[in-house]
């Protein structure tokens, strides 16, 4: 179950990453890393959490150099994506969308049961960061619901 409001367990901030500085915008999430990973590298669950994404065509797991495409929500449009790195004992992964950089994905372990998961957000699209914060709430239910 989340404890406290949403507006109270998520963050925005820079913060140097393995791409350079970019706009993080973190959750704290009452479930274990796993769990997160998951639903982060699960592709069917992308448009349960993710408001820009209402379909994916590509494999059911992403993993290092997978491929694909998303449907934007809205707009109906199929664009590509490539995951671009992919390191699984980190828990990260980043990706282009249409040939462009695009989020990073982490998930930060907090000991047993609580973890963080953070998006990555190019200094150059940081208008995408509320998308990215509606995000969050919908990822911490299916971690927990997991967990």
């Amino acid at each position: 179950m989340t404890r406290g409001s949403d507006a109270a367990r998520t963050r925005t901030r820079v913060e140097r990453t393995p791409d350079g500085r970019r706009l993080v915008v973190a959750r704290m999430v009452d479930a274990p890393a796993p769990a997160a990973w998951n639903v982060l590298t699960d592709t069917r669950t992308w448009p349960d959490w993710g408001p820009s994404v209402s379909a994916v065509r590509g494999p059911d797991r992403i993993g290092p150099g997978a491929t694909g495409e998303v449907r934007i929500a809205g707009v109906g449009a199929w664009v590509p994506f490539e995951v671009t790195e992919y390191d699984e004992e980190a828990m990260r992964w980043t990706w282009t969308v249409a040939h462009v950089p695009a989020t990073g994905h982490r998930v930060d372990a907090l000991g047993n049961e609580r973890c963080r998961v953070a998006f990555e957000v190019p200094l150059f699209a940081a208008a995408y960061a509320p998308v990215c914060r509606r995000a969050l709430p919908a990822i911490a239910r299916l971690a927990e619901r997991a967990a």
